[in-house]
């Protein structure tokens, strides 16, 4: 503690509880104070492949959310030497 500080550290438990999924789950995105939808249910036909594709990434996991993740990705302007770039800076970063 510093010398200047006149608080307490207390090596107890936190007084909140943990929180949990369901607890997020049942938050309310918001953005300022305005709700807002985190995503929006649509139909869509996509080509056997692709969707075969992405079932193959997600594995066990959640095919749709990895179609989802790249619609994002490609929006953003994400394209994959950007993101291949970005891995390798990281990598390199990380083995300095």
């Amino acid at each position: 503690m510093n010398k200047d500080s006149s608080s307490q550290i207390s090596d107890e438990w936190d007084e909140y509880p943990e929180l949990t999924q369901a607890d997020f789950d049942r938050a309310t995105f918001r953005i300022g104070l305005k709700p807002v939808q985190r995503k929006q249910g649509v139909a869509i036909v996509l080509d056997a492949t692709i969707v075969e594709y992405f079932r193959g990434l997600a594995g066990e996991g959640d095919y749709q959310s990895r179609i989802n993740d790249t619609l994002r990705e490609a929006v953003l302007g994400l394209n994959l030497e950007e993101r291949l770039r970005r891995i390798i800076r990281e990598e390199i970063r990380s083995a300095n």
